[in-house]
């Protein structure tokens, strides 16, 4: 799932007129392309720097190319300008041709480039799935070692001057990777290796490349293998129902996160003297997560933690006190949890994390406009995984209705519905949203505002004031009826 950009209809329109145009080879050249990719385990990281040169006045779009493969693990994409921390505007066009092996994404340039005048544009991407386990089996004792594979070549619709692909390992011990000989644009050695990186490159002279006949006749894949020294975790599932309540002036989120070891799986049996004796020794097997520590927001209270079985007491929570208004210290509480068993790879557990924050911590209300204004996060970001599913439910109060939401970024569908909870008697609005390949950068929150009728507010304890009276009602009439079938007559 790509981060599509989205934002005004001057936006989108901008966007409709950036897809309707053509490539042009002769609008720019590229002096130099590096890509640099940081290898891990389910999250890749991937930063390719383009120093391009105008080779027309006026150009003001740079269009970048993706292969089919990159686009498909591709869930994170933003495009700066070197040195700047300002994102700039992209769009992905769609596909000419379902058979294309390669995809165009426009970049809007903050000016028009002057004839012959060059800047620097970085394109970071954040792939996921990107990495697999090689050995698939592994023993308890055995090292972790992981395989990635790209493209040798960074393909572009222009021409490139120089070119290079730097591999990096979290560590130097690279099991193998691919050696190329007699490689068509290389003046010198195809390749080096230098501690934790393998240098594909430099490639000189390089014709556009975007186009069926080089990627057929030059392209090649290079493949490394690498030791990893961490678990890889994936959270196949999650599932988090956030509850906005006024009466309780509180906040609830709970979690049901389905968490996978995608590391290679055991192969024979689990041996829990081999597992106490690497904890003892401090030398823990690569591949098996023992606990995790999550970063919380401040402030929280009545934080549970429980699985299929009941709850877990392996944990402990150091709460951060709440913030005052405004302020922007970054301060989160720390809880550390220890699954009821050492997660090897290939296993999954399943659990339910939840707590309750002070809704004026996350709300506010407008007077001019009536209206209350919540921020909910999409998700409680656990180090290193990818979120395959994700599932965000947030729940109004009673009554409430005019309600407008603003994701960070879209999702992948969206509907709204209701819902009914304790002493509810017409349902609560509920907008429920569905992520896909969701990682760290996508930790952002959805912005929601509503309005409650001043009836809204005396709807609950009109309800429950009738329930009562409809019980003491009950009582009189059940206290007045003779239900004996004799009576008993008096001497």
């Amino acid at each position: 799932m790509l981060r599509h950009w989205c934002s005004t209809s001057l936006s989108l329109l901008i966007a409709g007129l950036l897809s309707s145009e053509a490539v042009s080879a002769k609008d720019f050249e590229n002096t130099a392309i590096v890509r640099q990719v940081d290898l891990a385990g389910s999250l890749v990281q991937a930063t390719t720097t383009y120093a391009v040169k105008a080779l027309r006045d006026g150009a003001d779009v740079y269009t970048v190319a993706l292969s089919t493969q990159d686009k498909e693990r591709t869930s994170w994409m933003e495009a700066r300008l070197k040195g700047q921390q300002k994102a700039l505007v992209w769009h992905a066009r769609p596909l000419d041709t379902p058979k294309t092996d390669y995809h165009f994404v426009d970049i809007k340039l903050p000016k028009r480039l002057g004839l012959n005048e060059t800047l620097n544009i970085v394109l970071d991407t954040v792939q996921t799935h990107a990495t697999k386990p090689w050995p698939e089996q592994s023993a308890q004792k055995d090292e972790q070692a992981l395989i990635y594979k790209t493209g040798l070549y960074v393909i572009s619709p222009y021409r490139t001057l120089v070119q290079r692909t730097k591999l990096k390992s979290p560590s130097p011990r690279i099991i193998s990777h691919t050696e190329l000989e007699d490689i068509s644009f290389a003046t010198g050695a195809p390749f080096t290796k230098s501690g934790s990186t393998v240098t594909y490159g430099p490639f000189n002279n390089i014709p556009p490349s975007s186009n069926e006949a080089f990627l057929e006749k030059h392209q090649d894949e290079v493949l490394i293998h690498f030791h990893y020294d961490h678990p890889v975790l994936e959270v196949l599932k999650l599932r988090r129902a956030v509850e906005v309540s006024h009466w309780g002036a509180n906040l609830n989120i709970q979690d049901d996160i389905h968490l996978r070891n995608a590391g290679p799986k055991l192969k024979g049996h689990f041996s829990r003297l081999d597992h106490q004796a690497q904890a003892f020794y401090k030398k823990p097997a690569p591949h098996v997560l023992p606990s995790l520590t999550l970063h919380l927001p401040p402030g929280i209270r009545n934080t549970y933690y429980y699985d299929l079985i009941g709850n877990v007491s392996t944990s402990r929570l150091r709460a951060a006190p709440r913030l005052p208004r405004g302020s922007n210290a970054k301060l989160s509480s720390v809880l550390e949890l220890r699954p009821r068993y050492p997660l090897l790879g290939g296993w999954n557990y399943t659990f339910t994390l939840g707590w309750d924050a002070p809704l004026g911590d996350s709300a506010s209300y407008d007077s001019k406009t009536g209206k209350y204004y919540v921020k909910v996060p999409i998700m409680t970001v656990i180090p290193g995984a990818v979120v395959d599913e994700a599932e965000v439910k947030v729940t109004l109060p009673e009554g409430a209705d005019d309600f407008e939401f603003t994701p960070p970024f879209p999702a992948k569908s969206m509907w709204i519905s209701t819902e009914k909870t304790y002493l509810d008697t017409s349902g609560r609005p509920t907008l429920t949203f569905e992520y896909n390949d969701l990682t760290a950068k996508h930790d952002g929150y959805i912005y929601v505002s509503y309005r409650v009728p001043i009836s809204a507010h005396f709807q609950k304890p009109v309800a429950v004031s009738a329930a009562f009276m409809g019980l003491f009602v009950l009582a009189i009439f059940w206290r007045r009826i003779d239900l004996r079938i004799h009576k008993t007559k008096k001497a």
